[in-house]
């Protein structure tokens, strides 16, 4: 897998770099950045790798200072009702979050490995996460770990230790969907973004959680794999979203709802429309396929058969 700094795949207009950094929280840092920004009062880097025991990063597997939540078992997602990867009670949420020493005055800075779009998508659940519990100081790494190894970021044997904090939220509804607001988008002509890879939106395959093949009647697709560079490790830049979302034919001010199978691509849809695009409109349907296909009274497309 290629890496290059993020500097020079900006110049070669392939992926994203961080935004131009001032005091505004932006939701893409860049490794230079966290460098230059690790030692303040109020910043917490949140490592969310998983299996990160048995990789070949040798004695100092960390970022220095990290603390360490892992996005598959830490407590990020449940399965409720049946349905797998959805949002836990978000008391509980609030709970692991207090836990890592995280209060509402922190910036947390959400650290995946960067290999691909799949993985990088356990950093927008969790960025969006924060931001259904109204805590906006979240960023993400761009790039992921990959981009710090790359760049020589300082690097610890040991996750640091967190002294347990008060965390307390207050809930953006507007930020999640229901299966209720997408039988009413269906009737209301929301757009429905599907952000699954174009076999599972067509129906040709799904994912073993999901009940049956296809997608939300009348759903566009933006596939999770066009908005990150595997080569280069870094998001999508805002005109190559804008580019997407033109084609998919979803307004930059337009209501959307992305969806995948679990909630968990469609983070990454989520994650580019709303906030690299700025469409604050987006909501993201945490249940997705696998709830809605659940019920075989709700009606599923298959596009394959057209």
């Amino acid at each position: 897998m290629r890496i290059v700094p993020l500097t020079l795949a900006f110049a070669l207009g392939l992926a994203a770099p961080a935004f131009a950094q001032n005091e505004e929280i932006r939701p893409l840092v860049d490794t230079q950045w966290l460098k230059d920004h690790a030692d303040d009062e109020n910043l917490v880097i949140l490592d969310i790798r998983d299996d990160i025991e048995g990789t070949d990063l040798g004695s100092e597997p960390y970022i220095a200072n990290a603390v360490v939540a892992p996005y598959a078992s830490a407590g990020w997602r449940a399965e409720v009702d049946g349905v797998p990867g959805m949002l836990p009670p978000v008391d509980q949420v609030a709970g692991l979050i207090g836990s890592l020493g995280i209060d509402n005055d922190d910036h947390v800075v959400v650290v995946p490995w960067g290999t691909d779009s799949t993985e990088f998508g356990s950093a927008t659940r969790v960025y969006w996460t924060f931001k259904y519990l109204g805590h906006d100081a979240v960023s993400i790494l761009d790039g992921g770990w990959r981009q710090y190894d790359a760049a020589g970021g300082e690097r610890s044997s040991t996750p640091a230790e967190p002294e347990p904090a008060e965390f307390t939220y207050e809930l953006q509804d507007e930020l999640l969907a229901t299966s209720e607001d997408v039988t009413a988008a269906l009737e209301s002509g929301v757009k429905l973004v599907d952000g699954r890879p174009a076999e599972q939106f067509e129906g040709k395959s799904k994912s073993p959680v999901v009940r049956t093949e296809g997608t939300l009647p009348g759903a566009v697709n933006i596939k999770h794999s066009d908005l990150y560079s595997s080569e280069y490790a870094a998001f999508a830049r805002p005109e190559t979203v804008r580019a997407l979302a033109e084609a998919a034919a979803v307004g930059a001010d337009e209501e959307a709802i992305a969806f995948c199978n679990t909630g968990h691509w469609a983070s990454v849809a989520w994650f580019g429309l709303s906030e690299i695009l700025g469409n604050k409109k987006t909501r993201m349907y945490d249940g997705s396929m696998s709830e809605w296909a659940s019920d075989p009274a709700r009606p599923v497309e298959v596009r394959a058969e057209e």
